[in-house]
């Protein structure tokens, strides 16, 4: 057996754009329904949602039928947390809150193997086909995406140091806290954060880095695209489930 091919680092490559939205309910059976509804990629996201591993696991095995790319947000730029991701198959990451280049530089260690990093070795894991895949050691790195996620000023001011990190793959930018670290909170499209999220792609095309969003504004979204940001996610599970209720509520219930 070898090992998979990471469509979404390829795209990525090719200079492709993706779309894709965040999955937050921890249900395998939403991300199936949803995985063939033509959405480039689809995060597994157990920062703020209660994915744990078992939910994680089994979104990735039904995700694994269709043309669609998994990523998964760890719940922090932990070892420990990493190692386990990566052993359960996930090939792309983003990490959330890197605020400096050194942050980054140990956030990638955690996805390398000694002596590139220091991520523990198991051949016998779901990533290596179950020991099946006995190349796993030695080509799973070159299918590893890592892409770290940029939330705060501080992360804002180190934006290229922390982009041109040897490993980081494409830097996105989270509205959400930045708006919370600007004294904005809740408030993603007030226009001090939108000037700082626009800065930020501007430097980070200046660079020829990937950049990454999410808004669930689909006006912003629509946006986005035109901008030509490279990996733009344009909703929740959470948002779509909830929007598409109200609205058949709206439209049916009895005035």
């Amino acid at each position: 057996m070898q090992t998979s091919t990471n469509r979404f680092k390829q795209a990525l490559l090719q200079g492709r754009q993706q779309i894709g939205f965040f999955s937050t309910l921890g249900s395998p059976t939403l991300a199936e329904l949803f995985a063939g509804c033509g959405f480039d990629w689809i995060l597994i996201d157990t920062e703020h949602s209660p994915n744990d591993m078992p939910e994680t696991i089994a979104q990735l095995q039904a995700m694994a039928a269709f043309d669609v790319s998994p990523i998964v947000r760890p719940a922090w730029s932990d070892m420990v947390m990493i190692k386990r991701l990566l052993d359960a198959g996930a090939q792309t990451l983003l990490i959330p809150c890197v605020q400096s280049a050194e942050e980054a530089r140990s956030a990638i260690s955690y996805t390398r193997y000694p002596p590139s990093g220091v991520r523990g070795v198991s051949g016998s894991s779901r990533a290596a086909n179950y020991g099946l895949n006995t190349n796993y050691l030695k080509t799973c790195e070159s299918e590893l995406c890592v892409i770290v996620q940029i939330e705060t000023l501080e992360g804002l001011q180190n934006l290229e140091a922390i982009a041109e990190v040897q490993g980081v793959d494409a830097v996105f930018i989270g509205p959400a806290d930045l708006a919370a670290s600007m004294g904005h909170i809740g408030n993603g499209q007030h226009p001090e954060v939108q000037a700082a999220v626009e800065d930020a792609f501007r430097r980070l095309k200046a660079i020829g880095k990937p950049a990454g969003y999410l808004t669930l504004n689909e006006e912003e979204a629509q946006r986005r695209i035109g901008q030509g940001v490279e990996i733009v996610g344009v909703a929740t599970d959470t948002s779509i489930i909830t929007r598409g209720a109200k609205a058949l509520v709206q439209r049916l219930a009895p005035r």
